[in-house]
């Protein structure tokens, strides 16, 4: 599994679960959508901590600076 994520990316998927737990705790949002919202959380925390995402995979995107899939030192 290839690291596809840069350090900005996973910054700003941190930033965007700690809000989304903030917002849930504090019962701004709540129910279902709150649920959903934590779990998608979870998953950025997740994905961030591994550097990799799944669904940059099929669109072959990659916000990591190690990865040059077309360089031209090839």
């Amino acid at each position: 599994m290839k690291k596809n994520m840069g350090s900005v990316d996973k910054t700003v998927r941190v930033i965007i679960a700690i809000v989304l737990g903030i917002l849930f705790y504090t019962n701004v949002i709540s129910g279902t959508l709150g649920i959903i919202l934590l779990i998608l959380a979870g998953v950025f925390v997740l994905t961030s901590f591994i550097s990799f995402c799944p669904l940059y995979l099929p669109f072959g995107i990659s916000t990591s600076k190690n990865n040059h899939k077309n360089s031209c030192l090839q």
